[in-house]
Formats: structure tokens, C-alpha cells, sequence
């Protein structure tokens, strides 16, 4: 663990269906920090967790209970529903990763501790306004090149690192249906901010945030069971997270570390999952790229309100889902100010 960075400072955040055998291989790295583990699916189903683990189990049945009536913004099965253990976590920062996802080595054979990697890329600034084409000035071995400007130097704070995977890459359906055996063998050594005014695609499998900071704007969103959409629920969280954060000038990092994502699933049946979303990309893409937000919004939930009125307002006319999805970003933000009291 980082200096100044205490085991409860980490909370890390995991959406299952089955049992968590692979949290064996994490033992090293995570057992001095609290689980937080949304059940998805049937709740009376039992979650086996092995032994010697700190953790708290939330099914269905719990969300409904501490949230009432706003326990509809949080879906159902669909691996959105992690973002409920964003609401009730109280640690600072938060690393939520895939039950299908096994620590990597490095080309060396070192195990990877991805959870260090990530917190070392949020204890360093973000450069999103001028691209070092060293990647990461402040990574070991590393600085700022010959023209980068002096005022720009200081950088600014990192809420969100996102880690990529070894073996199976994150595809869409298409691309999995073209490309069945393509497997990444890549590592690339390298970390990079993401710059200002550019949309990345968030992938949620291996993903850290500072709570505290940004939390507000990490919402899964509607997706899986009663909604037209899924597999889109982190890309849509992105998204409104990147927009916010260039906002704000709060950073994002993407590269290092990697973990083993061992399983690819049913591409048939993620197309079935992803088909609309294919197409609304192609319109959701230029909303976020064209969003200026008001001088007033001075705050992550400031900006997710008024983005929110947006999506009602603009993308309603793809599909009524987005007037249903923009309410349900407001009532997210409620949830959130009642279980976070303190951080308002």
C-alpha cells in the first residue's frame, strides 16, 4: 500500500452471479481491504465466499430495503448494478473489478499487483491539456519533453484510473464474431492521461475512482432486466465522467495495469444485448462531444444534474429510454446525497 494510503481508504466494489472463487488469487492484494459485493439475479441464490476476506454482501432484497422507491435507478441483472456499492462504500477510493478477471504477470513473470498500480497512477497528476508524448511525465523513468509548456507542468488531479487486460479483449459483439480466437498478448508498459475534450471508452472490468471526488458522476446507469440496453452501462458512465472531469479540470489516466480477463462471453447473446446501442452510439457520441455545461456548475453533482436535464431534452427524441434513463440519473443523485451526507 501507498504511503499515506490506509487499507480502508481502499474500498473494492464487485457485481457477481456466482461464486467468488477467483478472489484466491487476490488474497495477497486484498485481503486487508473491504469487499463490497452486489449479488445480481436471484437473491435467496448463496454467494460462496472463501474464508478470511472483510466484506459486506448486498443482494436485491437489500437494495430495495435501504433504498425505497430509488432502488429503480439501480438495474438488475446487469453487471451495472455494482454502482450500488459506490453509494454505500464510505472509503475514499474505490477499485471495482470482474468476477472473470485473474491477476496478470508482467512479460518478466511478476505477478501484478493491479490495485498498487492503480492507486500510484492516482497519487500523481493527470496532464489533459497538452499530451506528453513520454506518456506519464511523473511515472518512474519519465518527465516532461523538450516544448512541453512550463505553466501546464503542474497538471491536475487524478479521480480516475483506468486499467486494461491480457487474453480476452474487451469487444463488441461484431468484433467478437470476426475475430473469435483474437487474444491481447500485449503489454505495453505505459500510462497516459486522457486528454481534455476526447471521449475513451470506460471499461468497467478493472476500473479505480476517488469516491470522495467523483463518485457522483460514476452511475451505471438502466441497463439489463425492463431496459432496451446493456453492455453500455460503463461506456455510459464514462462518458459522463469525462465530460464533468474536463469541466471541472479533474484528471483521467488509462494504461497500466493489466489484469488476466479469462472468459469471453456469448457474443450472440451480447449482441442481442448491445444492437441498439450500436446504432444511439453513433448519435450519444456527438451529444457528449457538443456538451458545454452552465457557469453554475460548480460540483461533480452540479454538472450530472444539468447533464442529466440534457440527455431528457436531447436524446429523447433517439428513444423515449432517455427521458426514463435522465430521471433516473436525478434520482441517483438523491440516493447519493442520502447515503453520503457528509460529502455534500
Amino acid at each position: 500500500m501507498l504511503e499515506g494510503i490506509a487499507p480502508e481508504d481502499v474500498d473494492i466494489v464487485i457485481p457477481t452471479i456466482r461464486s467468488l472463487d477467483f478472489l484466491e488469487q487476490w488474497r495477497p492484494f486484498f485481503e486487508k481491504h473491504k469487499l463490497i459485493i452486489i449479488q445480481d439475479g436471484d437473491p435467496t441464490r448463496k454467494v460462496g465466499i472463501p474464508p478470511g476476506f472483510n466484506y459486506e454482501l448486498y443482494n436485491r432484497n437489500d437494495i430495495e430495503r435501504i433504498l425505497g422507491e430509488k432502488a429503480e435507478c439501480i438495474s438488475f441483472k446487469d453487471s451495472a448494478c455494482r454502482c450500488f456499492g459506490f453509494l454505500v462504500s464510505k472509503a475514499k477510493y474505490v477499485y471495482t473489478i470482474d468476477d472473470d478477471c485473474f491477476v496478470a504477470e508482467t512479460p518478466k513473470g511478476e505477478k501484478i499487483n493491479a490495485l498498487k498500480q492503480h492507486l500510484e497512477n492516482m497519487s500523481t497528476p493527470s496532464t489533459p491539456f497538452f499530451f506528453n508524448t513520454l506518456y506519464d511525465p511523473f511515472a518512474p523513468g519519465s518527465d516532461f519533453v523538450r516544448g512541453y509548456p512550463f505553466s501546464l507542468r503542474e497538471g491536475v488531479e487524478t479521480v480516475v484510473s483506468h486499467g486494461l487486460w491480457l487474453n480476452i479483449p474487451d469487444y463488441d459483439a461484431p468484433t467478437q464474431l470476426v475475430k473469435p480466437s483474437e487474444r491481447n498478448k500485449r503489454y505495453v508498459d505505459a500510462v497516459m492521461t486522457v486528454p481534455k475534450g476526447t471521449l475513451f471508452p470506460m471499461c468497467g472490468m478493472n476500473l479505480t475512482f476517488n469516491r470522495e471526488v467523483i463518485g457522483p458522476a460514476m452511475y451505471f446507469g438502466l441497463m439489463g432486466d425492463g431496459q432496451p440496453l446493456g453492455r453500455y452501462d460503463d461506456m455510459w458512465a464514462g462518458w459522463c465522467t469525462k465530460v464533468i472531469c474536463d469541466h471541472l479540470s479533474l484528471g483521467i489516466k488509462t494504461g497500466l495495469p493489466y489484469i488476466w480477463h479469462s472468459k469471453a462471453s456469448n457474443p450472440f447473446t451480447n449482441l442481442k444485448k448491445e444492437y441498439k446501442g450500436i446504432f444511439w452510439q453513433e448519435e450519444i457520441v456527438p451529444f457528449f462531444q457538443s456538451i458545454q455545461f452552465s457557469e453554475k456548475c460548480e460540483t461533480v453533482c452540479d454538472c450530472y444534474l444539468e447533464l442529466a436535464r440534457k440527455v431528457g431534452e436531447e436524446l429523447a427524441e433517439l428513444d423515449p429510454y432517455f427521458l426514463k434513463l435522465s430521471k433516473a440519473m436525478v434520482t441517483w443523485i438523491e440516493a447519493w446525497k442520502k447515503l453520503n451526507p457528509e460529502l455534500q
